[in-house]
Parts: C-alpha cells; structure tokens; sequence
C-alpha cells in the first residue's frame, strides 16, 4: 500500500478534500486475518490509521473524499462494494468508540464517588480526630491527610478534564468516516 499525504486542493467537482491511497488491489485495504465477507471485513491497520489520522488534521467540518487507486483492477467493478465496506467499518469503529466512551464516564462516576468519601473521610478524621492541636506532628498529620484525600480525587478529575476529549473527537472523526464518499479509480498501468 502506497499512501499519499492529502491533497489540499479542493476536488473541482464538489469542493472536498481528498485522502488517496494507492493500493495494488482490493485485498490490500483489508486486514489478511479477517475472514468476514468483504463488506464486513475489517480495514487493515496502516489502511485505517492513515485515513483516519489524515481526517484529524482537517476541520470536522470540512468535507472530504477518501480516492483509492488500484493497479489490479477486479473483473467486476468494486467502487459499491469498497465504499459499503469502508462505511460499514467507520460505522462499526464509531459504535465501539460510543461503548468506550460510556465506560470511561462511569470509571469517572465510579472514580468520583470514591474519591469524594475518601476525600471527604480525610478531612473529617483530620479535623475531628486530630483537631487544631498546636504540635508539629498534628499538624503534619493533617496536611497529610488533606493531601491525601485530594490526590484521591486526580482520577475523576483526569477523566472529566482531559480523557473524554480525545475520545469523542475520534469518535467524531469515525461518524464522518463512516458516511464519506469513495472514489475507486483503476490506476493507469505504465
């Protein structure tokens, strides 16, 4: 698989962006290993990481069309059948990318509840327990416990500040994928 960097131009006739691969022939955008028939087979790993990590690079907003060009050209014409088989896959990756989505916001709830009592049980031993006693190991032992309670809390903090960003842009990027318009050009043998 030859992969071309992404023509920046616009396409004349609808104004999208374009991500190109070269490819000998159609077996080499899937994954080998996959035995599911082509049109629910999976992408091969360089196929989906080149055409997703270019879709990154541009605006959500901005259209585009992934063009694939094969040297060996099938015997019937395959461009329904690739294009079923690329939206289907993006379709399937956005739906996992949902589930994982889900799973971190409820390891940050999960996360949250625990840190808030263990937060909450640090300050009450601290100052029930300890009180405002004046020595230096009281008050040792309470900025410990208050510094323990809220490193309790770096988990929840980290999942609802900066986990879920990536996440949900990537399953943006998926959604679009899975609706993107598929050119399949029989390349010129020279």
């Amino acid at each position: 698989m030859h992969a071309r960097s992404l023509d920046t131009t616009p396409v004349r006739r609808d104004r999208s962006l374009r991500i190109e691969l070269e490819l000998r022939d159609v077996g080499q955008l899937f994954n080998s290993l996959d035995p599911s028939p082509l049109q629910e087979r999976d992408l091969s790993p360089d196929a989906e990481e080149f055409i997703t990590s270019t879709a990154e690079e541009h605006p959500a907003d901005a259209p585009l069309t992934l063009r694939l060009h094969l040297r060996q050209w099938p015997e019937e014409d395959p461009s329904a059948l690739i294009e079923a088989a690329v939206h289907h896959y993006f379709a399937y990756r956005a739906d996992v990318n949902h589930l994982e989505f889900r799973r971190l916001m409820r390891r940050g709830r999960s996360s949250l509840v625990i840190g808030s009592l263990f937060l909450t049980l640090c300050l009450l031993v601290s100052t029930v327990v300890i009180g405002s006693g004046g020595g230096a190991w009281a008050g040792i032992a309470r900025e410990s416990l208050t510094i323990a309670g809220w490193v309790a809390m770096w988990r929840p903090m980290e999942v609802y500040l900066y986990d879920w960003w990536p996440l949900r842009r990537r399953g943006r990027v998926y959604e679009k994928l899975s609706r993107i318009p598929v050119d399949v050009i029989r390349q010129a043998t020279g």
